[in-house]
């Protein structure tokens, strides 16, 4: 759910964010590694938050500012970063072993309290797409960047805070993850990266940009892990739920191949 809302910001702006898939692991070993070498938790997590939004500052300056394709920069951070977290972590879990931290997923509430927080995601999201000036900045430069443009919006910052957002998202994620799995996996997320994706799509914001829906894309997210974790709780083996996942997708884009 929080992969998804920062992949909604930049999907309004008519862009998208593959590095995702690496910036999650890299904030998260950024954390474990942190943690480790003796720094405070507090600081080990804001470090993520520091570390994930980087790697968004930087797609966002290169796509913004240098106008470099978006497919491609993201691509190459996604190579880049996930490279970087191998080799922070030597290719190793790195475990964080504080019970508190722990206690995030471990408790009785925990379920209650993942659904907070996916809740909250949702609210900051759509509050700062639909109810600021700046989610308004967000939705026209996504809609026409030209018209933007001529309207006196600046679409490079508001294109850059977008990537920027996104980036924080993963930070926000990979703490998220920590916590729940108790370490730092340096290993590339494709599947978080292809369901942050599907999540937006299936919610029927436009891939184009200037159309988004947080409300269609939390419930793609709702659907897509009660997909995946349906299929676990059946028995059927998980090299089929990438085929699930791929075929709900593109039921979801012809579908809306024929929205106006």
């Amino acid at each position: 759910m929080v992969l998804a809302m920062g992949q909604q910001l930049v999907i309004s702006v008519a862009g998208i964010d593959l590095s995702v898939g690496s910036n999650l692991p890299w904030a998260a070993a950024t954390l474990g590694f942190a943690y480790t070498h003796g720094a405070n938790l507090a600081v080990a997590m804001l470090l993520a938050l520091v570390a994930g939004g980087v790697v968004g500052l930087i797609n966002g300056l290169l796509v913004a500012r240098l106008n470099m394709t978006d497919f491609i920069v993201t691509l190459g951070t996604l190579s880049v970063v996930s490279g970087a977290t191998l080799l922070l972590t030597g290719g190793n879990t790195v475990a964080v072993s504080r019970p508190s931290f722990r206690a995030w997923h471990s408790t009785v509430s925990a379920g209650a309290m993942v659904l907070a927080r996916a809740i909250v995601a949702a609210l900051l999201t759509a509050f700062l797409l639909f109810k600021t000036k700046t989610g308004t900045h967000l939705l026209a430069t996504g809609g026409n960047l030209d018209a933007a443009r001529g309207t006196g919006i600046h679409v490079a910052r508001t294109r850059l805070l977008a990537y920027l957002l996104s980036g924080l998202a993963c930070g926000v994620a990979g703490i998220l993850l920590v916590a729940r799995t108790g370490g730092a996996d340096p290993s590339l997320q494709t599947e978080l990266l292809l369901s942050s994706i599907a999540a937006v799509v299936l919610g029927g914001s436009s891939l184009f940009g200037g159309r988004a829906s947080v409300l269609g894309s939390a419930v793609g997210a709702v659907l897509l892990t009660s997909l995946i974790n349906g299929f676990t709780l059946i028995g059927i083996s998980q090299n089929y739920q990438p085929v699930a996942v791929g075929a709900v997708v593109l039921g979801a884009a012809f579908i809306s191949r024929f929205q106006k």
